[in-house]
């Protein structure tokens, strides 16, 4: 019996899903269009035009953001030298990176890393690129000064050990398609009887959006689950591993989720901790369109050294 088109999607989204992983793990690698195709279980013609689909960005441009991205976020929260950054994400030799990094932002790594001491921010490119400047010194002070004295007053801040997690979960690109990813992941569980009160759902998120356009962050839609289970199509399987976190518990409306994840990071450097190499998260406590004042109660999770 052949497939239905929606059944062909969700295995293409199921094999994307692993490449997307692979890369994530492989940045410092050799990424060529032959051994992710092979990942994939596609010929490589077949394979590039599927990932330029779903992605939106031919494969070298995605893996070309992917690590000038992550060579942001590394210039700003650690020491490593530009070169080292360089060698750690896969560039043949330091100018090569520079020239890579200057054609996505505008300017130099160093002369980036220079102009862009307000890290918890959202990045902002050359003004000529899109229009946006920083505010001035004494503006970003008192917003810092804001930020700090909500978070004191909205946030429950504290370290904490967290075990392994098993999750099953659908991919999601973008926050405008999270709701619905969630959807799908619900729909799925809920004829195994895996939702009831006691269901965690997790949102885990791949990218920042302190340096990746919102509607190319990729994040993952969670279920976690105490059981095997058996996954395909979309539904895929991961973990978060065991490990140290600062988890902050809110109780916030729907707009103040970006105030709040600033807020924490605010709180890290302030505090000292530096950010470990695993994806931030979410916990959802509650649906906050059932809450009498449509508040969601959520702890967010930063992994530390």
């Amino acid at each position: 019996m052949p497939l239905t088109d929606k059944e062909i999607q969700a295995d293409y989204s199921n094999r994307i899903n692993r490449v997307f992983e692979y890369i994530d793990h492989n940045l410092s690698s050799k990424l060529s269009l032959n051994t992710l195709a092979e990942i994939a279980f596609f010929s490589p013609f077949h394979f590039h035009r599927i990932f330029k689909f779903v992605t939106g960005e031919t494969l070298n441009e995605y893996v070309t953001r992917r690590r000038i991205e992550k060579s942001a976020l590394d210039l700003l929260h650690k020491n490593s030298t530009t070169t080292e950054i360089a060698h750690q994400l896969g560039f043949s030799d330091n100018s090569s990176f520079s020239r890579a990094f200057k054609k996505y932002y505008g300017i130099s790594p160093t002369e980036f890393k220079k102009q862009n001491p307000h890290r918890h921010r959202k990045i902002r490119q050359l003004e000529s690129k899109n229009g946006q400047a920083y505010p001035d010194y004494d503006q970003y002070i008192c917003i810092l000064s804001h930020l700090k004295n909500w978070i004191n007053m909205n946030a429950k801040i504290e370290i904490t050990e967290m075990p392994k997690m098993n999750l099953a979960y659908v991919s999601s690109l973008g926050p405008q398609n999270l709701e619905n990813t969630y959807q799908k992941l619900i729909q799925w569980a809920t004829p195994k009887a895996l939702m009831n009160e006691e269901t965690k759902l997790i949102t885990l998120y791949h990218d920042s959006f302190k340096v990746t356009q919102a509607n190319k962050v990729r994040m993952s839609a969670c279920l976690l689950i105490d059981q095997p289970v058996e996954v395909s199509g979309e539904i895929g399987l991961t973990s978060i591993e065991a490990g140290k976190f600062i988890k902050g518990s809110f109780k916030i409306g729907v707009d103040e989720f970006e105030k709040s994840w600033t807020g924490l990071f605010l709180w890290m450097n302030e505090n000292g901790y530096q950010k470990a190499d695993r994806n931030p998260f979410e916990i959802y406590h509650n649906n906050y369109q059932e809450h009498p004042e449509k508040k969601a109660i959520v702890d967010f999770y930063i992994p530390i050294e």
